[in-house]
């Protein structure tokens, strides 16, 4: 990591499925594993129901980085929700390449409920990726006022 970056703290929302991803998170908080507190963890009901528009409002809005967990395939309480997404993020990931933006700020994980290590070590590998990335260009940094 360059020395620019060495205080940079990145922001990530994490898009997590209440069924798996989000209780994947559970178990690893009540298993008292430790991971950077950079993730913002919103719950969804399905991985499917995030779509191209979320994760580009929270680019804008300030995210350096998004994440996005489901069930594994196969395992989808809604049957074919993590396809749909596994084919959005694809085509998102290209979409930002297109517009000369890193594609890895976008991630899709799949996380079980029962798989609060994984949970710790993606989030934690995800955060040293973003932080290692810098700060998005997305966003419209507001300068300091000076008075």
């Amino acid at each position: 990591m360059d020395k620019t970056n060495a205080a940079f703290e990145p922001r990530i929302v994490a898009f997590l499925c209440r069924w798996c991803s989000y209780a994947g998170a559970d178990l690893a908080g009540v298993s008292r594993l430790t991971y950077p507190a950079n993730i913002v963890p919103m719950r969804v009901n399905c991985s499917g129901r995030v779509d191209t528009e979320m994760v580009l409002t929270a680019l804008e809005k300030g995210a350096d980085g998004v994440l996005i967990g489901g069930c594994h395939p196969g395992d989808c309480h809604y049957v074919s929700g993590n396809y749909k997404t596994r084919r959005r993020v694809v085509l998102l990931k290209q979409a930002l390449s297109e517009v000369g933006i890193d594609p890895r700020r976008v991630h899709l994980e799949w996380i079980s409920a029962s798989e609060g290590i994984k949970f710790q070590s993606t989030m934690t590998s995800y955060t040293e990726l973003i932080r290692e990335l810098g700060p998005t260009p997305v966003r419209q940094r507001k300068e300091p006022v000076h008075g």
